[in-house]
């Protein structure tokens, strides 16, 4: 085993995030498919649905630099999962589509967030529970 005489004074750290400008693109670009039903029930007034947003890369390869292939759709699906701006849109986009399928804007709106990849593609499910 080599004996180290000298040390390094500065560690380096690699770090990938989605750029601001793709994440606005993919998110912005995506299919979004809502459905849901508005009850009232023992006084309560609420809505639960469901909605899903379809990120086709290959559609958007013309404006993106990277690869828009099964292996991009992982990263892009791992990235979006801890990315905080990308949650807050996915929140208030489920929020706005709550508001549309039950027809009028909710007091406070409950997501579960799940995403994964297939293929090409990233599927992002938001089960929303909304109260008015």
């Amino acid at each position: 085993m080599a004996r180290a005489t000298r040390i390094a004074l500065f560690e380096r750290e690699v770090r990938e995030r989605l750029s601001r400008a793709a994440l606005e693109l993919v998110l912005g670009r995506a299919e979004v498919i809502s459905e849901g039903q508005r009850s009232v029930r023992a006084g309560r007034d609420a809505y639960f649905g469901s909605t899903m947003l379809t990120i086709d890369l290959p559609a958007l390869e013309l404006l993106l630099r990277d690869a828009c292939d099964a292996g991009t759709a992982r990263r892009v699906a791992g990235l979006l999962e801890s990315d905080t701006q990308a949650a807050a849109y996915i929140e208030a986009l489920a929020g706005r589509e709550a508001a549309r399928v039950a027809g009028a804007p909710p007091k406070t709106v409950s997501t579960h967030v799940a995403i994964r990849a297939q293929a090409a593609k990233v599927f992002i499910d938001i089960d929303v529970e909304a109260t008015f």
